[in-house]
């Protein structure tokens, strides 16, 4: 889940940068205060989670939370500890400096997934024996999209050196059973998509939806 936090350091789990587009209020939420952004709606009822209140209220879920700001990586470790959650995040960015400054506070056991520099270093050395004999990495796993502008990210290639790596591989955003589907088929492991239900359409005829 996508997280910001306010003016005064509270993390909110909220993907836009502003209230604007999907609320009834505007404005930066860097630039708020958490008493206003607390007032804003979704869909005229729905209110905007803290994360130490997601964290709470659902103590077994792990949780993926993605940096969206680069003020927000004190507010987001305060509520991780606050909730003693490091073992059931996993924390995501773009931006390297956040996972890694995120890292420095919760410690060397927290998930951690890589970023674009990350990212880039796997998919070289997904072309180059060499280059993927030296690569260290600390992450757990690899959060990426299939493709950029026509060009693919995750292919048989790249997965099998990830794999070599200790790495785990998630793709966004996967919306179709036909996208999830070929995912699948390459061999990922996990999916992150905005169509649950089709999701679990597909995986389950599959074999492969978990039964209780």
């Amino acid at each position: 889940t996508d997280v910001h936090t306010t003016a005064d350091d509270v993390a909110v789990v909220f993907h836009d940068r502003t209230l604007d587009r999907v609320t009834d209020r505007t404005g930066r939420i860097d630039r708020l205060p958490w008493a206003q952004v607390k007032k804003a709606r979704i869909a005229g009822s729905e209110w905007i989670p803290r994360l130490d209140e997601v964290l709470a209220s659902f103590p077994t879920l792990r949780i993926n939370i993605d940096i969206k700001s680069p003020g927000a990586v004190a507010g987001v470790t305060r509520a991780i500890m606050g909730a003693n959650a490091v073992d059931r995040v996993c924390v995501a960015s773009f931006i390297d400096a956040r996972v890694e400054a995120a890292r420095r506070v919760l410690g060397p056991k927290l998930c951690t997934s890589l970023g674009r520099r990350g990212v880039a270093a796997l998919r070289l050395a997904s072309f180059s024996p060499k280059a993927a004999a030296v690569l260290r990495v600390r992450a757990a796993c690899a959060q990426v999209p299939m493709s950029v502008a026509g060009r693919p990210v995750v292919d048989a290639r790249m997965l099998a050196t990830a794999h070599a790596l200790g790495l785990q591989v998630h793709v966004w955003t996967l919306n179709t059973a036909t996208e999830i589907t070929h995912a699948l088929d390459l061999g990922v492991d996990g999916i992150m998509t905005d169509a649950p239900t089709v999701l679990r359409e597909v995986l389950e005829g599959r074999g492969q939806w978990p039964s209780r």
